[in-house]
C-alpha cells in the first residue's frame, strides 16, 4: 500500500485515487498515513511543475484531487482528535495571489491538530489580516503565496501588522511555492514552513500542543 496513493495522485488519476482511499479506510488504514501519502503525491506534482513537466491546469487539477481525498479523510481524522482548541491561527493567501492548494492543506492540518483556523481565503489585503488579528486576538498568522509577486505583498502585510502596533503579539509564518528563508527575512516574518507538517510544528511551538 505504501506510496500507491502518492503515485495515483501525482499521476492525476482522480477516480482511482479516491477509490483507493475509500477502500483503504474500509480496511482500517491509518488516515494520517493516507494524508502523508497525499502530501508526498503533491510534492511530486510540485516537482513536475518545477521541471516544466506539469503546467498550471495540472497543478489546479491535482489540488481538486487533494480536496476530494481530504474530504474522505476528514471525518476519520477528526474522530481521533481532541475537540479542545489549542489556539487561533489566522491564515490567508496574500494580496495579488489566488492560489489556495497549499493554504487549504495547511489550514486543514492545523484544524486536525486542534487549532481554530480563521481562513481569510485568497487575494487578502493587508488590512484584512490586521482587522482579523484585532478581532480574534490570534497570536499566530500564516501568510501563503505561490508567485514571486507575493514577496512584496507579504512584506506589506507584515509592515501593516507592525504599523497597527500588533507585531509584538503575533508570530508570523510564511509558506508556498516560491517561498524560502530569504523571503522570510525580506518580509520580516518569524519563520518559513516548507510544508503543512512544518506549519503545524511551528504553531505548536508558538501556542503549545
Amino acid at each position: 500500500m505504501a506510496g500507491e496513493l502518492a503515485k495515483l495522485l501525482s499521476d492525476l488519476k482522480e477516480p482511482e485515487a479516491l477509490e483507493f482511499v475509500e477502500k483503504a479506510l474500509a480496511e482500517g488504514a491509518d488516515p494520517m498515513d493516507l494524508l502523508g501519502q497525499a502530501k508526498e503525491g503533491m510534492n511530486i506534482v510540485g516537482q513536475r511543475f518545477a521541471d516544466d513537466y506539469y503546467f498550471i491546469p495540472d497543478l489546479v487539477f491535482s489540488g481538486e484531487i487533494l480536496k476530494g481525498i481530504v474530504k474522505l479523510l476528514e471525518p476519520h481524522l477528526k474522530k481521533a482528535e481532541a475537540t479542545e482548541r489549542l489556539g487561533t491561527v489566522v491564515m490567508g493567501t496574500v494580496a495579488g495571489d489566488i492560489h489556495d492548494i497549499g493554504k487549504d492543506l495547511v489550514a486543514f492540518m492545523l484544524d486536525v491538530h486542534g487549532f481554530e483556523v480563521l481562513d481569510l481565503g485568497i487575494d487578502v489585503p493587508a488590512e484584512k489580516f490586521v482587522e482579523t488579528i484585532k478581532e480574534s486576538g490570534s497570536t499566530v498568522v500564516g501568510l501563503s503565496g505561490f508567485l514571486t509577486l507575493a514577496f512584496d505583498s507579504m512584506k506589506e502585510t507584515v509592515d501593516a501588522i507592525k504599523e497597527a502596533g500588533l507585531r509584538d503579539q503575533v508570530k508570523i509564518m510564511i509558506g508556498g511555492g516560491q517561498m524560502n528563508e530569504d523571503v522570510k527575512s525580506y518580509a520580516g516574518a518569524d519563520a518559513y514552513g516548507k510544508d503543512a507538517v512544518e506549519a503545524v510544528k511551528l504553531a505548536q511551538g508558538w501556542i503549545g500542543g
